[in-house]
């Protein structure tokens, strides 16, 4: 339970505030800056969790403002704080458009009233933007003239009394459709022989949902569901089809709207969804993974100041699957000029704000394997000197109706029992690079 919650500057000083509880002295949120203070002298490293005479400190860093939540129980659910805090964040994004302590100073009428809906004596209450923005319709710097009649005032729209508080009621479409993208990005670091050093999977399940009334989604994933547990072990593990592949599942994340318990005892994933696009689920998988798109990049050096750059580029995918909109960025000497090229596919440019090498094939199909090579001019090349290479090569690509993980959806059914209207759910499987999908060269 949170006493209150506070704007503070980039040096710990209140800007605003709202206390919800009688527990904690009007001074406590004085010291915060302080201690902000002894902690950067001691550490570079500030934990997001400080403890001063029985007062607990939870905030996190937006821009120039720290957000800070104060309680003073130990029982406090530290996760719910700190996920409150950034709902709290991202939904001033949407009225505000930036956060930040001018933002701040000039829009308090409109913090207050969201600190007043989304947290009721300490307990969050409401965070969807959506639902806040039927009844909070005030715009940043400006105020909406008070209505004269008693009968015009907005009233909270009757969706927030009711237990699923993220969807409005009175919601209809002429065609009733529902799209399921399970996108998986692939985080990889690999040296210059081809060995993965670290991998990853990010995985997200994004739902637009354009359904009528008050739907009920029923989403199976691989049969048994997405994650089971090894009885022996307890490890989490993937189930793709009849194979079974142990995994190391991390940060398994649900939107409040998946019903918990039956996911925990059934492992079958049911929702009434909001209204528009949101973010289903996202899971990260630390399983090895093998390069989807392998480059072997080779430098050599030549006389008269000269190098050459050979790159081939491999998509290991099967066959039948097709990398789209592949980009190769190769990192090249700060001083290198005038290049000339050779290429079997796609197209080569000269990127000199990167100090790099763009190649771009638009479909790479699985199995196809193309080169491409570079001369370029290098005045600081002492004899036969091999220049260093201090950034990796950085490769971006998107492969369709494919996931690494092996995940697949079984079924997704839409029922909504008064209207019962004939729905269309449609589902689409996207593997991408991760934001570290790079080959170091040295």
């Amino acid at each position: 339970m949170v006493s209150g919650i506070y704007f503070c500057d980039i040096k710990g000083r209140p800007i605003l505030s709202r206390r919800y509880r009688d527990d904690i002295p009007l001074s406590a949120i004085d010291r915060f800056a302080p201690l902000l203070a002894d902690l950067e002298e001691e550490s570079s490293v500030i934990p997001p969790c400080l403890n001063h005479r029985g007062i607990q400190y939870l905030f996190i860093e937006h821009e120039d403002l720290y957000v800070v939540a104060l309680s003073t129980s130990l029982a406090t659910n530290a996760a719910q704080v700190f996920t409150f805090l950034h709902k709290l964040v991202e939904a001033l994004g949407d009225y505000l458009k930036t956060v930040e302590e001018e933002s701040v100073r000039d829009n308090f009428v409109i913090i207050y009233e969201l600190l007043d809906e989304m947290m009721d004596y300490g307990i969050p209450q409401i965070t969807e933007t959506k639902m806040l923005k039927q009844y909070i319709t005030q715009k940043s710097f400006k105020l909406i003239k008070a209505v004269k009649k008693v009968k015009a005032t907005a009233r909270p729209p009757t969706g927030l009394t009711n237990s699923v508080s993220w969807r409005a009621d009175g919601i209809t479409y002429k065609k009733n459709e529902a799209f399921l993208d399970i996108v998986e990005s692939i985080n990889m670091v690999m040296n210059q022989q081809g060995q993965v050093l670290r991998s990853e999977i990010i995985g997200q399940v994004i739902v637009r949902s354009r359904l009528s009334g008050m739907p009920d989604l029923k989403l199976g994933i691989n049969d048994k569901g997405i994650f089971t547990r090894d009885p022996e072990t307890g490890e989490s593990q993937v189930t793709a089809g009849k194979k079974k592949s142990s995994a190391e599942l991390e940060d398994l994340k649900f939107h409040q709207c998946v019903r918990l318990s039956k996911f925990e005892n059934e492992k079958i994933i049911t929702f009434i969804p909001p209204d528009g696009e949101f973010e289903l689920m996202s899971y990260r998988l630390t399983t090895p993974v093998k390069p989807l798109i392998w480059c072997d990049v080779n430098v050599q050096v030549h006389s008269k100041s000269r190098i050459e750059i050979h790159c081939r580029a491999k998509a290991q995918i099967k066959k039948k699957s097709v990398a789209n909109n592949v980009e190769i960025l190769i990192p090249v000497p700060d001083d290198a000029d005038t290049p000339s090229f050779r290429y079997s596919h796609g197209s080569i440019k000269w990127v000199p704000e990167k100090n790099a090498i763009l190649w771009k094939i638009r479909s790479f199909y699985g199995g196809k394997e193309y080169s491409m090579a570079a001369q370029m001019g290098l005045p600081s090349i002492n004899g036969v000197e091999k220049p260093k290479f201090k950034r990796p090569v950085q490769v971006k690509f998107q492969i369709p109706y494919f996931t690494t993980s092996g995940i697949q959806v079984r079924y997704l059914k839409i029922n909504e029992p008064k209207l019962q209207y004939k729905s269309y759910p449609w589902v689409r499987y996207i593997t991408q690079n991760g934001d570290d999908y790079t080959i170091r060269l040295n």
